[in-house]
């Protein structure tokens, strides 16, 4: 296969897969019979099988390292819960939002500046967020907004942990081997309120092993065909892939709020990644 082509065809599957886990997630909580603990459990797990046989397939090892295994456990705690009150599209929003903003803003704080076109985009973005958080009628639950925040503050600085890593897929495998340790605690604390069916299982094995599992599998390999802003700004189509998937799969409502805050939220953000510079 070409190599245009390839990392084309990867690219757009591993973005599916990233709007995938959002569906998953809210399929399992809405009509399935799982709590948010043991999805994210057999998430973690699942998925450590996965990109570990992966793995093995390479004669790779495992790599990780425990600050990234407990960002990406927040990340996979937060994002369950937060769905249990959060639509498929305004949580993809939310969490993307979060990832990017939180990057931008990492490399800043450490010497990065910004032109003026790049610090109205980051504006517009942020207001974007802060206008599809204000009191009203179509307004997302507080407590779900602030959990998807948070996961997307864990997976930035879970991505900007792991950059420059010898072997993008032995770290994550590691990672994800790691997490499952709190993966696990979480589910024995709360297992008093733990509840599955068949259904519920399979949407959590299936999102931890197929989108997230092939799926970061799928990037990984894509990603050696994209630029660094490439790849950034290529993320920006998780949420629209989601709010549209949520609307005709789910039956979730595309309000006019949501598609405005996204075309604010994902236009800053792109316009601060086509512009940014380095001091």
């Amino acid at each position: 296969m070409p190599t245009t082509i390839r990392t084309l065809s990867f690219t757009a599957l591993a973005m599916l897969a990233f709007a995938g886990n959002s569906l998953l997630c809210r399929l399992a909580l809405k009509h399935a019979e799982i709590d948010p603990a043991s999805f994210t459990t057999l998430r973690i797990f699942s998925g450590a099988l996965v990109l570990w046989l992966l793995l093995r397939k390479q004669n790779g090892t495992p790599a990780g390292n425990w600050p990234s295994a407990i960002y990406l456990f927040i990340y996979a705690a937060a994002f369950s819960f937060a769905y249990t009150h959060l639509e498929a599209g305004t949580g993809a929003l939310l969490l993307f939002g979060a990832v990017q903003i939180t990057m931008i803003s990492h490399g800043l704080l450490r010497g990065e500046r910004l032109n003026r076109w790049a610090t109205s985009g980051l504006l517009v973005a942020l207001g974007g967020l802060l206008a599809l958080l204000l009191p009203g009628a179509t307004a997302p639950s507080m407590m779900g907004a602030l959990l998807m925040l948070a996961s997307g503050i864990a997976w930035g600085f879970y991505s900007l942990k792991g950059r420059g890593v010898a072997s993008p897929l032995a770290a994550t495998a590691g990672n994800f081997l790691l997490a499952s340790v709190p993966a696990l605690l979480i589910s024995l604390a709360s297992i008093a309120y733990s509840h599955t069916d068949l259904m519920g299982v399979l949407y959590a094995v299936l999102s931890g092993a197929v989108t997230s599992g092939i799926g970061y599998a799928l990037w990984y390999t894509a990603l050696r065909g994209l630029g660094s802003l490439q790849a950034a700004t290529v993320q920006l189509s998780v949420p629209v892939l989601t709010a549209l998937a949520g609307a005709l799969l789910l039956g979730e409502a595309l309000t006019l709020r949501l598609l405005l805050t996204t075309v604010a939220v994902l236009g800053g953000i792109a316009l601060v990644l086509s512009t940014r510079q380095k001091a």
